[in-house]
This record gives structure tokens, C-alpha cells and sequence, in this order.
């Protein structure tokens, strides 16, 4: 795997690190293969938790515009080429992703953590729509997943703004779930992703599924899909313990089968 990402696995969690500090972690085509290679890996059975976060002081700055010139083709064939077989991957993943954000998240940075199941900030981190002040359209998924997170109106509010959101705004909007001083940052994040990894990992899994399907799903499309993996979760080792664990007044054991 390409230096530009760094992987590192402690127990069932699989922590990806973007790897460019010098440019605050920009995107660039060597950087979009080894994410594809690193996210591709995290669909094993093994990893049950994945921690994105950046190396040195940023998240991700968005694209590097000194590549941007010389990418090949169209810019919509690029994007489907680089960007979007990642957010993809980070979608189709049936575990926990989160996005440790330790840093200033800018443009497509903004958008790949909003991409993520959980957002949680180190208190050095900012928020930066990016696109509008080049004249860009949000890419990436961001007018997919902003919208969906902050609501319609906010959310363009302040994606045609360019306005700089600080970790505490972004917890008060509920972009972020947690923010951590920014010296405590990697240590929460340890924490908070081994207790994800302890969870029911396939209930997880399916229950992002659920919550992808509802967005334009009839009613009766959704209970059908409810009934389906509700199905298959009451047949899995971790419904048994979990039973087990209740009926003996102690704490369960999952193991993500």
C-alpha cells in the first residue's frame, strides 16, 4: 500500500490514515488508490470498526488543485474514477466508520467524513464547505450527505457561504457527535472505537442498511426489509449471547458472528 495512506490494526479495529501532513492530507491520485486498497481490506470479517483520520494537523484539505490541472479526461469522468468508488466503499462497509476529525476538513475532506456513519472532532478541527470559493459545486456525495445531516436549509445556508464552522458550532449543529481536546484526541478515539468494535458488529451492519434503504422507501418496502434482516439477525451467535447475557444479568460478550 501507497505511503500516502497508513493502516495500523488494533484488535478488531482498522485505523486509516490519509498521509500527505505536508499539503493537510489533499487529495491526489496515489492517495485515492491506496484509500480504495485500505477500505477494500476493512470489508474483512475480522476488522469490526474503522477509525479515517489524518496525519499532522489536518483531516483532509479536499483536492490538491496543483494535480487538478493535469487530471486526465473529464472532470466527471475523474470524480467516478477517484472519489466516487471510495465514498462508495465507506457506504457498503457493514461495520461502524467513523471519522476522527483532528484537523481543518475542507471540500471534499468535508465530504468524505460527512460520508462516514460517525463524525466525532478533536477541538483543532474546522469545517470548511470549500467548493464556492473556487466557483465549485460541492462533489463527493456532500449535497447528499450534508443535507441529510444538518437538514435542506442549513445546509445550503452554508455550503454557498464558505463559512469556516469551528469543532464546537459543529457539535452545536450536530454535524459531530463529540468534541475532544485536542490533546486527549487520539486516546477518546482508541476508546470510542473499541467500544463500537465490542458491539453486535452484523446488527450494526444491517441497521446501516435499514437507515440507507429508508431515505426514499415506501413504508411497506421498509417493513419488508425489517422483516428480511430481522430474519437473518435472530439466527446469528451474537442474538444468542445477547439473549443469554439478559436472562443472566451480565454483560454480553459479542463477537460479530
Amino acid at each position: 500500500m501507497a505511503d500516502e495512506v497508513l493502516t495500523s490494526r488494533d484488535g478488531a479495529v482498522l485505523t486509516i490514515t490519509f498521509n500527505r501532513p505536508e499539503v493537510y492530507n489533499a487529495f491526489n491520485r496515489e492517495l485515492h488508490v491506496a484509500l480504495r486498497d485500505a477500505l477494500t481490506d476493512a470489508a474483512h470479517a475480522s476488522v469490526r470498526a474503522v477509525v479515517i483520520t489524518g496525519a499532522g494537523k489536518g483531516f483532509c484539505a479536499g483536492q490538491d488543485l496543483k494535480e487538478f490541472g493535469s487530471v486526465a479526461g473529464t472532470v466527471d469522468e475523474a470524480l467516478e474514477e477517484t472519489y466516487h468508488p471510495n465514498v462508495r466503499l465507506v457506504r457498503s462497509l457493514a461495520k461502524p466508520v467513523i471519522a476522527a476529525v483532528n484537523g481543518p476538513a475542507a471540500g471534499a475532506g468535508l465530504s468524505f467524513a460527512c460520508a462516514c456513519d460517525v463524525r466525532v472532532a478533536s477541538s483543532a478541527a474546522t469545517f470548511v464547505p470549500g467548493f464556492v470559493g473556487i466557483g465549485l459545486i460541492p462533489d463527493a456525495g456532500g449535497t447528499w450527505f450534508i443535507h441529510r445531516l444538518l437538514g435542506f436549509s442549513r445546509a445550503f445556508e452554508w455550503m454557498t457561504s464558505n463559512r469556516r464552522l469551528s469543532a464546537a458550532e459543529a457539535l452545536e449543529w450536530g454535524l459531530v457527535s463529540e468534541v475532544v481536546p485536542a490533546g486527549e484526541f487520539e486516546a477518546r478515539i482508541a476508546e470510542l472505537a473499541a467500544e463500537w468494535a465490542a458491539r453486535p458488529t452484523l446488527a450494526i451492519g444491517r441497521t446501516k442498511r435499514l437507515f440507507e434503504h429508508a431515505y426514499d422507501a415506501a413504508l411497506e418496502a421498509q417493513l419488508a426489509l425489517e422483516a428480511e434482516l430481522q430474519r437473518e439477525s435472530v439466527g446469528t451467535a451474537d442474538f444468542a449471547e445477547g439473549v443469554n447475557a439478559f436472562l443472566e444479568k451480565r454483560s454480553p460478550v459479542f463477537t460479530g458472528t
